[in-house]
């Protein structure tokens, strides 16, 4: 990439442009007294793109600056390219999903510089740097400056006045990732409450679904005391590594909350960081009686079976888990590490190659071919 040189546009494409293009429904019409930013290694080969692709470039570069001329060029590039919001966001979402995190957030990183008012592209890279803390902390590799970034753009996103009612939904469910649930049950509950006057529309099916998820959140918060002081404590101290910390605390949780699976899989969590393996077998065992029979127990309970040397049981476990979570880089790599205990190279390699095909960064499988 070169330096960006600045030039008028030529008249063969000022013919081609001129007083065809709308933005926000008015005529764009080009001012041939602006000169326009352009990528010098284009110059021998001018055309629209590279007109657009200097102009956006210059916006994203500049963004901690002002220019004479930054509104003139999203302007120009919105009239000429009046598809650019829908087209970058289709693109940054398909590069998400292909875990190309840094692609997508440089397509989003030109969106705002081009719709710096817009809450749909804030809530995106919000919803793109969820999506990669996510895979991060299912590689096993650390995560936490990831989930503070998109913590960052959360708080951006749900501070837009007027309220923005999908910011609220969205961030919900991320605070429930994150264990928050005080912070879950506050979004959900303003979400409920800007969306209300919405409830008599019978052809909003999507808002329906949403208010149903949002309400269905709210009860399970309410049923397994998630919001409750002493689980919240448990889990950020179990998270930080303090597992033993963390044990009078739950504990005394679920003296009070005996039925509550949430609280038995802390327990596991805990025991299994401080490898007390068969007291870790226990309580996820418990977890997944009480009904919290999902992907992250079965997997826990199965590293725990493993280093019990229960390999048919930690098999089984990782199976049930992967039928639920095809794409869980955690679950697949796992099985690669039942496989080199129980001495099947061949099926090992399998495993870590699957792992690199969905996420070549993770360490672990990265390990495993520098060392095999």
């Amino acid at each position: 990439m070169g330096e960006l040189v600045f030039l008028s546009i030529p008249h063969s494409l000022r013919a081609s442009l001129e007083h065809k293009h709308h933005h926000d429904d008015e005529l764009f019409i080009i001012d041939p007294a602006i000169p326009i930013p352009v990528d010098e290694a284009n110059i021998e080969n001018l055309s629209t793109e590279a007109l657009l692709s200097g102009m956006i470039r210059f916006l994203m570069e500049k963004t901690e600056r002002t220019s004479p001329y930054t509104t003139y060029y999203r302007h120009f590039v919105r009239a000429v390219r009046p598809s650019i919001l829908a087209e970058f966001t289709e693109a940054a979402i398909i590069k998400a999903r292909n875990a190309d995190y840094a692609m997508a957030l440089e397509i989003i990183a030109a969106l705002e510089a081009l719709f710096p008012a817009s809450e749909v592209v804030l809530l995106n890279k919000a919803l793109v740097l969820e999506e990669r803390a996510v895979s991060l902390e299912q590689s096993e590799q650390n995560a936490e400056a990831a989930w503070d970034e998109a913590l960052e753009a959360y708080e951006k996103a749900l501070a837009i006045r007027p309220p923005f009612p999908d910011a609220f939904f969205n961030a919900g469910f991320f605070f429930i990732k994150q264990k928050n649930f005080t912070q879950a049950r506050h979004c959900f509950n303003e979400y409920l409450a800007i969306t209300v006057k919405h409830n008599d529309s019978e052809d909003d099916d999507e808002l329906k679904e949403k208010q149903k998820r949002a309400k269905a959140s709210l009860r399970k918060i309410d049923k397994y005391k998630l919001d409750d002081a002493l689980f919240q404590e448990a889990y950020n101290a179990v998270r930080a590594d303090k597992a033993q910390e963390a044990l009078p605390s739950i504990h005394a949780f679920l003296e009070r909350n005996s039925e509550v699976w949430n609280g038995w899989f802390l327990l596991g969590w805990a025991l299994r960081k401080l490898k007390r393996w068969d007291d870790g077998v226990a309580s996820f065992q418990k977890a997944i009686e009480l009904g919290g029979d999902n992907a992250d127990t079965r997997n826990e309970l199965a590293i725990c079976l493993m280093e019990t040397q229960d390999y048919t049981g930690a098999r089984k476990q990782l199976e049930i888990a992967l039928r639920r979570e095809p794409e869980n880089v955690k679950i697949i790599s796992n099985l690669g590490v039942l496989a080199l205990r129980r001495g099947d190279d061949d099926e090992a390699t399998g495993f870590f190659r699957t792992v690199l095909e969905i996420e070549p960064d993770d360490p672990m499988a990265r390990n495993y071919f520098s060392h095999y």
